[in-house]
């Protein structure tokens, strides 16, 4: 059975809006969100929150031979991207020239298309672009 588009905006928050949670007990954020802190498991009181929309890149790759359903946009890069609050995320790297996608490089969130396989729906989600 097929999602309606609005459903699947909202089923995913983290991916849309880059929405993790933050621990009022000892004040970490988690990306993705997380039901338990843990650091503080039960006493952990969580709530969503906002990520930041930059960071810079620890650790980078390129892709050269990707899945079939990738294979238009190879050669890409992913990379490690620790986001100005220190939470670590998995992201790919668009929009940059290769000698600019290097560890140190300041980034930032931009909104990308993910696919449109699915149902023929357009899935989007966020990436990073090194910041000019």
């Amino acid at each position: 059975m097929q999602e309606a588009i609005p459903l699947n905006w909202r089923k995913y928050p983290e991916r849309y809006r880059l929405e993790g949670t933050h621990c009022e007990e000892c004040g970490q954020d988690f990306y993705p969100k997380k039901n338990i802190c843990p650091n503080c498991r039960r006493k952990g009181k969580l709530e969503d929150k906002q990520m930041p929309r930059e960071g810079k890149i620890i650790s980078y790759s390129k892709v050269k031979a990707s899945h079939k359903d990738f294979k238009d946009e190879t050669p890409y890069y992913v990379a490690l991207i620790e986001l100005k609050n220190g939470v670590t995320i998995f992201s790919q790297v668009v929009d940059s020239l290769d000698n600019e996608v290097e560890i140190g490089a300041e980034v930032e969130k931009v909104f990308r298309k993910l696919n449109d396989k699915k149902y023929g729906v357009i899935a989007y989600s966020h990436k990073f672009r090194v910041k000019k």
